[in-house]
């Protein structure tokens, strides 16, 4: 599975693993580290852009109601 193809939840959950591993693990080789944080960017980036997305679906689940009920 692609990372774009992963659900939210999906991602926000390795996204917070890894985090933990960072967070907890002082021994950890500079070079893990930093393919941990890229890889980490990459889930937060997905999971930026499908919270903006469903954020534009409810302004606009929002906007058409309000219409209608203008109308009403």
């Amino acid at each position: 599975m692609k990372k774009t193809e992963q659900s939210f939840k999906q991602a926000f959950t390795e996204l917070e693993q890894m985090t933990r591993e960072l967070e907890n693990n002082d021994a950890l080789e500079l070079e893990k580290g930093v393919q941990l944080f890229e890889k980490g960017m990459e889930l937060a980036k997905i999971c930026n852009s499908k919270l903006s997305i469903m954020e534009n679906k409810i302004i606009n689940i929002k906007t058409k109601y309000s219409n209608n009920n203008e109308r009403d």
